[in-house]
């Protein structure tokens, strides 16, 4: 159980660095008109925007132009990938 829980600690930062090159790829995508349009763009619309959604209720645009919950969104994907990866530790302490 442990050694299971162990791996799964190893694999969760990998798997927030995909989600974060998900979100970089798609913000940038913003940048080329049309590309959001792709197929490409389709489905990593449908991964990243429900997060970004999130933020974007919140946070307006500065100037009706510059977006910066994006900039949010990085900061709290750090900070929840270093709460579940403090709670994996405090599981594992407890079952050693």
């Amino acid at each position: 159980m442990v050694g299971f829980l162990i791996q799964i600690y190893q694999f969760i930062p990998f798997l927030f660095q995909i989600y974060s090159w998900i979100l970089i790829i798609y913000i940038l995508m913003s940048w080329v008109p049309n590309v959001r349009e792709s197929q490409v763009g389709v489905i990593l619309g449908k991964i990243a925007e429900p997060y970004l959604s999130i933020f974007r209720r919140f946070i307006p645009p500065i100037g009706g132009m510059l977006d910066i919950s994006p900039i949010v969104a990085f900061f709290v994907l750090q900070f929840v990938q270093r709460g579940v990866l403090y709670l994996f530790e405090l599981l594992i302490r407890a079952l050693l």
